[in-house]
C-alpha cells in the first residue's frame, strides 16, 4: 500500500501522470500574466491529492476570489502571491464530520487546535446536543452559564440566531451544525424519563423543523445520555424524517457502545430506514475487552445495512480511550432529571448500596480505575487531580473507588470530565482501513491559552488528522494515502451536502491544506496534550491563508454552511 511519498517515488508518479496528460488532455496548461487574468494565489509543485482517491500527480493550483481556478501548469507572474509547495501534498481541506465546536467558536474565533489539524470545516451539534433551540428555562440557565465562564452574552434561541452571531463575529473554520434530539427534548419534555405525548411529538417536530429550515444539516442523537436516552425509537423515527425530506444526515451516538453493540447498530439501521434518512454511526468502537471479539460482526451488519440499500458511514478517532462526562459511569436511572436531581441521589444514604453495586460492575468490566483519568474539573481546589487516574488519587485520599467518584462529582457540582482507556488497537486499524469509516475527531476547537485552556484534554483535540496520516497511513500503512484523503474530504463533503467542498478542483472553493507527508504527526500526549502537530504547514480557508509556515495567520475566512431544500450545504 503506497502510503509513504519518497522523493523518487514521486518523481516517477510525476513523469507518468505527465506523460498520460499529454495523451489525454488531462488539464496540465499555462496560464498567461494577463493582468486581467491574474490569480490571488498560487500553490506551487505540490503533490495533488484532489479527494477523489486518485493517487497523488504533480500540478500548480491557482485560486482566485476565493476558489480554485486553475489546477495544472501555471506561468510564473500570473498571481499576486505564490507559495512554493515543493515535498509537500496538496489535499482538499480535511472536513471533521463529529466535532463540539460551538459556543467555543464565539469564545476563541481562531479555532487553534482545529484548523492547525489541517481542518478547515468542522460539523457540531453532535451527540444529540446542540446549543439551539432553547426554551426559556434553558436559556436563562445558559445566560448564566455563558456570562460566568466566559463573559459572553446569549444573543440567540435558535439555530438562526446562533449561524447570524457566528457570522457577525468570524471564525477561521468553516461551520455546519446539527439539531441534537436529546436538546430538543429537553426544550420540550423536559430531563424526565417519560414518553412525549402527542401534543410535545408535534412540538418537537415542529422545533426539529425549524432548525433544519434555518439550515442545521441534520440531527443527531446521544442515547448514552440523558435526556435523549429516553426517547423510544417511534419518538426517533419522527423526529428523523425531517431530517430525510431535506436530505440532511442521522448522526448517533448509539444506545450501548458496549455490551449491548450489536442491538444499538440494529436500532441505528432500523431508525434510518424507517425515516429514509442518511445514517451516520458516530465514533464506531467497542468498549472493554470482553466485547472486542464482537468486532466481525458489527462490522457484518453494517457492511449488510449498506448491501440492502441504506446510505450509512461512520466516523473514528485514532485512539484506544473515550472521553466524556465522569457521570457516565453511573447508572442512568440516577442520572435522570437535572444535575440538581442526579448529586441529591449521590447524597441520598438509602440510594449508595444501589449505585455502589452499579459503578463496581463498571470497575469489572474496566479491569481496574487506573485506567480512567480526570481530565477536567471545575474548581481550583480539585485542579491537582487532571490528568491523573482514579485509583492513585483513590488512595492517596484514604477512600474506595466509588467515594472517591461520587465525593469528587459532589464537590464539582457534576462537572467533571474523565478520559477511559478501554478499545483495541487492532479494531481501531480494522476501523480505519474500513471502506465505511472515515474520520471524526468527537473533540473541539480549544487553545494552549485563554479560556478553553482549562483541563488536562483527549490529545484528540490537537492531533486527530495529523495522527491518523502520520502513525495509520504512513507508519502502520492501514490504507494509502490517496483513500485517506478521500475519506477525509470528498466523502463527508458529499454526505452532508457541502456544495463545492470536498475536491480539488477547478471552480471549487479553495480550502485547501499543505502538509508533509514525510513529517506530519501529532505530538499531543495523555500527559501533555496542548501541543500542536507537525507537518500542517499551510492550510487555505475559501482562499485565505490561515495557517501559513505552521503558524495562524490570524485571519478568520470562515463560512456559515447551511442546508438547502436542494439537499446542498453552502
Amino acid at each position: 500500500m503506497p502510503s509513504r511519498i519518497t522523493r523518487r517515488a514521486f518523481l516517477v508518479n510525476a513523469s507518468r501522470i505527465a506523460a498520460a496528460a499529454a495523451v489525454s488532455g488531462t488539464p496540465f496548461f499555462s496560464q498567461g500574466c494577463d493582468p486581467e487574468r491574474r490569480l490571488d494565489l498560487i500553490i506551487r509543485g505540490a503533490a495533488v491529492y484532489d479527494g477523489t482517491g486518485r493517487p497523488g500527480y504533480p500540478a500548480d493550483i491557482g485560486i482566485t476570489g476565493g476558489r480554485i481556478q486553475v489546477i495544472g501548469k501555471i506561468e510564473d507572474g500570473a498571481a499576486k502571491r505564490t507559495i512554493d509547495a515543493g515535498g509537500l501534498a496538496a489535499s482538499p481541506g480535511f472536513i471533521d464530520v463529529h466535532q463540539h465546536s460551538d459556543v467555543g467558536l464565539l469564545v476563541n474565533p481562531l479555532a487553534e487546535s482545529t484548523i492547525r489539524q489541517g481542518v478547515t470545516t468542522v460539523v457540531g451539534g453532535n451527540c444529540g446536543d446542540s446549543v439551539f433551540p432553547m426554551s426559556d428555562e434553558m436559556m436563562a440557565k445558559e445566560k448564566k452559564s455563558l456570562r460566568e465562564d466566559f463573559d459572553l452574552e446569549l444573543t440567540w434561541r435558535d439555530g438562526r440566531g446562533f449561524f447570524r452571531r457566528l457570522e457577525d463575529q468570524g471564525v477561521a473554520v468553516n461551520y455546519a451544525s446539527l439539531v441534537g434530539l436529546g436538546t430538543v427534548r429537553a426544550a420540550v419534555v423536559g430531563y424526565g424519563n417519560r414518553r412525549a405525548t402527542p401534543a410535545e411529538l408535534k412540538r418537537m417536530e415542529l422545533l426539529v423543523r425549524e432548525s433544519l429550515t434555518a439550515g442545521a444539516v441534520g440531527v443527531s442523537t446521544g442515547l448514552e445520555y440523558t435526556p435523549g436516552s429516553f426517547a423510544d425509537e417511534a419518538e426517533l423515527v419522527a423526529m428523523c424524517r425531517g431530517a430525510a425530506r431535506l436530505g440532511g444526515v442521522y448522526a448517533t451516538h448509539m444506545r450501548d457502545e458496549e455490551e449491548g453493540v450489536l442491538e444499538a447498530v440494529d436500532e441505528a439501521v432500523r431508525i434510518a430506514r424507517a425515516a429514509g434518512v442518511k445514517l451516520q454511526i458516530s465514533h464506531l468502537k467497542i468498549g472493554y475487552a470482553r466485547n472486542w471479539p464482537k468486532f466481525d460482526e458489527l462490522v457484518r451488519r453494517i457492511e449488510a445495512a449498506a448491501a440492502s440499500g441504506l446510505d450509512v458511514f461512520c466516523d473514528r478517532y485514532p485512539y484506544t480511550a473515550w472521553s466524556t462526562g465522569l457521570s457516565s459511569f453511573f447508572p442512568l436511572w440516577a442520572r435522570e432529571g437535572t444535575t440538581r436531581d442526579f448529586l441529591a441521589r449521590l447524597r441520598d444514604p438509602a440510594l449508595e448500596a444501589r449505585l455502589r453495586s452499579e459503578v463496581g460492575a463498571k470497575e469489572e468490566l474496566l479491569g481496574g480505575w487506573d485506567k480512567v483519568l480526570i481530565s477536567s474539573v471545575a474548581t481550583e481546589k480539585n485542579k491537582p487531580a487532571e490528568g491523573r487516574d482514579v485509583l492513585t488519587l483513590a488512595k492517596e485520599t484514604g477512600k474506595d473507588a466509588f467515594t472517591y467518584l461520587r465525593d469528587l462529582l459532589l464537590d464539582e457540582e457534576g462537572r467533571v470530565g474523565q478520559i477511559t482507556f478501554a478499545m483495541s488497537e487492532d479494531n481501531l486499524e480494522r476501523l480505519l482501513a474500513h471502506p465505511l469509516v472515515g474520520v471524526g475527531s468527537d473533540g473541539s476547537a480549544v487553545a494552549p491559552y485563554g479560556p478553553l485552556a482549562e483541563g488536562n484534554p483527549h490529545p484528540r483535540l490537537y492531533g486527530t488528522f495529523p495522527r491518523v496520516l502520520g502513525k495509520y497511513v504512513r507508519e502502520e500503512k492501514v490504507t494509502t494515502l490517496e483513500d485517506m484523503v478521500r475519506k477525509m474530504t470528498a466523502v463527508p463533503a458529499s454526505r452532508f451536502g457541502f456544495a463545492g467542498r470536498g475536491l480539488l478542483a477547478s471552480g471549487r472553493w479553495a480550502d485547501v491544506v499543505l502538509f508533509d507527508p514525510e513529517r506530519v504527526a501529532d505530538r499531543a500526549t495523555w500527559k501533555d496534550p496542548e501541543q500542536y502537530p507537525l507537518g500542517i504547514e499551510y492550510v487555505i480557508v475559501n482562499g485565505q491563508v490561515v495557517v501559513e509556515r505552521g503558524e495562524h495567520t490570524g485571519r478568520r475566512p470562515g463560512r456559515v454552511l447551511r442546508l438547502g431544500k436542494d439537499g446542498r450545504a453552502e
